[in-house]
């Protein structure tokens, strides 16, 4: 099965679903929510089941504003469903009315009205998938945790984006990803309260790019070893984006006890930084209870280039028993700004490998 989601404008989605079936008649049927009791008021909750029509079909939400349920898509299509939604889906405001911590979820994303459950922080949307392209202005706003949460996905392309909660909003994440790979996301605006994209155990083969990140935490790959899985992340890529006033830029932590497990070559070249507090900063000590388990190495960080709101623009803090091995700066251009005026940034490194090229500022720092 493939599972395609096209959004046309802020306030007008399209979630489209391409089933390869035999015998699907090419006749379309139209479903007008309105005709099936929906009331676009924004009081009554319009949960319903998905049709099973044999055949090509729309689903329309016309214009309102529709309270939703958690509701769940899974299992076999019977032909071509297309979601054609030109109102706003509005989550409930209690979160205790989840039936799970899924709002919306495709399996085989829209106002969440997040601040009435940001307290409870148990809501997300989630997605199990292949072969999605989710594109062209979806705006979410609000989620009661991340906005989109992508799990054992694989072959996406996701652009054109924007998310959008308050800075003091607790785990929002923009986009959570883990144990999928083959993921591209491109061209999107992302302000939150958390990580702007978060890549957990088991990302592989993630492309990142024209991305502006902030508020938010910074994108990262993300508490690797907090779980007793051992999947590897590997083959990172975050190019051509822009970080404005974030908690971190491009992060990568790690946190002991784990088992021994990999993140490695990974890139991150042709970044801005605007008043970022920790602009490249790896912590392979995230969790105080050594010895750590994850080995960090292949790392490649090129044209990095802005400003910090600290002293400390790189920091590399590692493990002495599995220390960061074959690191590589090149052209690294970061001030500080403290308030002061711009002044000369420094570097903070521990059991670190590396090697250095063109422009370092500050200078590289690493130890052998």
């Amino acid at each position: 099965m493939a599972l395609r989601s096209i959004i046309s404008t802020t306030l007008s989605l399209v979630l489209s679903f391409y089933i390869t079936e035999a015998n699907v008649s090419s006749q379309t049927k139209n479903f007008n929510v309105i005709n099936y009791s929906a009331i676009g008021d924004g009081k009554m909750d319009n949960t319903q089941d998905a049709c099973e029509y044999h055949g090509m079909s729309i689903v329309m939400v016309p214009f309102g504003k529709y309270v939703l349920g958690s509701i769940t898509f899974m299992g076999y299509y019977n032909g071509s469903m297309d979601f054609v939604i030109k109102g706003t889906i509005k989550a409930p405001t209690n979160p205790t009315t989840f039936k799970t911590n899924t709002w919306m979820g495709f399996r085989g994303n829209l106002d969440g009205w997040g601040h009435a459950a940001w307290p409870y922080n148990d809501c997300s949307k989630n997605c199990h998938c292949s072969h999605l392209p989710v594109r062209s202005n979806l705006k979410s706003i609000n989620s009661k945790n991340a906005h989109i949460n992508l799990f054992a996905c694989y072959n996406m392309s996701i652009n054109h984006l924007t998310l959008l909660a308050p800075q003091d909003s607790p785990n929002t994440d923009g986009i959570h990803i883990g144990d999928s790979s083959r993921i591209n996301i491109y061209r999107s605006i992302i302000k939150t309260g958390d990580d702007c994209i978060d890549m957990v155990s088991g990302s592989r083969d993630i492309d990142i790019s024209d991305i502006l990140c902030g508020p938010g935490h910074s994108t990262s790959i993300d508490s690797l070893g907090g779980s007793p899985k051992r999947e590897d992340v590997n083959r990172i890529n975050v190019r051509n984006c822009t970080f404005v006033a974030t908690q971190n830029g491009l992060r990568i932590k790690t946190w002991a006890p784990s088992s021994y497990s990999l993140a490695s070559n990974m890139s991150f070249e042709n970044i801005i930084m605007q008043n970022v507090r920790n602009p490249i900063i790896i912590d392979q000590n995230y969790c105080p209870y050594p010895p750590c388990g994850r080995k960090i190495r292949n790392i490649t960080l090129n044209n990095i280039r802005g400003t910090s709101s600290t002293k400390v623009a790189v920091k590399i803090n590692c493990s002495g028993s599995f220390q960061c091995k074959d690191i590589v700066l090149r052209d690294i251009d970061l001030v500080s700004d403290v308030g002061y005026g711009q002044m000369a940034a420094i570097s903070n490194c521990t059991n670190v490998s590396g090697s250095s090229y063109g422009i370092q500022h500050p200078p590289a720092c690493f130890t052998y």
